[in-house]
């Protein structure tokens, strides 16, 4: 059972004002304090160690995550037994997303730790009994359902171009138009550079650099975990 694999734990119960991760959680806008004091006090908070895997692929979904603390990531399982990495996830961001559903399911990806972190967990039967209550946390679920299907999008869309420059192009053209927010200037991207490269099937060092080279072209503006797409046409310009 993934819950084996879990580090010491203890129910919270704290007052609203006391939860503060890294970046505000979309899945709990909209509460009132004392209702967001309610759910989070359903929850328990557990740690995990760096590299620890959370939940399996193909485990019962018995259980729904909020990360507070740290950074996460999914994973699939190849036939062939290859891990593939998929989306990467920091505060404020929920993964186990099969646990709403009304019928039983198991869980699509599995998802480890990149480092130390913090999460609330809440038990299947407890957060279906909180979404139904507050109607707000379902629609928070289905906007962030609809990000992680613009995520997907673009990903498999990036595998049917021919270049490295195409695929990741793609990428942040889809990502922009999906779950982007607008700036002035331009659509800004919270993502990583690590993060863009696993999903356009590229190296870390690729991504970078092709970044770079847009910075330097005006397609874009970067800065740590941040990028803004200013001219998505010079995305596709080859450097001279």
């Amino acid at each position: 059972m993934t819950t084996n694999r879990w580090s010491g734990s203890a129910p919270i119960g704290v007052p609203a004002s006391m939860f503060s991760p890294d970046k505000k959680s979309r899945f709990l806008q909209g509460l009132t304090s004392s209702e967001l004091e309610l759910v989070v006090s359903a929850s328990t908070s557990r740690s995990f160690v760096a590299n620890s895997v959370v939940t399996n692929q193909g485990d019962p979904a018995d259980y729904f995550f909020l990360l507070t603390q740290g950074c996460a990531r999914h994973f699939s399982i190849s036939e062939e037994g290859r891990k593939v990495l998929l989306l990467w996830f920091g505060a404020g961001d929920v993964f186990g997303g099969a646990a709403l559903l009304a019928e039983p399911s198991v869980y699509l990806f599995g998802t480890e730790m990149v480092k130390d972190s913090r999460a609330f967990i809440w038990r299947r039967s407890v957060i279906r009994e909180l979404v139904a209550r507050y109607p707000g946390l379902q629609e928070n679920a289905l906007s962030i359902a609809s990000d992680y299907l613009t995520w997907f999008h673009a990903s498999h869309m990036a595998l049917i171009s021919h270049t490295a420059r195409q695929r990741l192009a793609r990428v942040v053209m889809s990502l922009a138009q999906g779950i982007g927010h607008k700036v002035p200037g331009g659509i800004e991207l919270d993502i990583t550079n690590e993060q863009l490269a696993n999903a356009a099937n590229v190296t870390p060092f690729t991504a970078s650099r092709l970044l770079s080279e847009w910075q330097r072209n005006g397609a874009v503006s970067k800065s740590r975990g941040r990028v803004v797409v200013r001219a998505p046409g010079r995305l596709f310009l080859r450097q001279v």
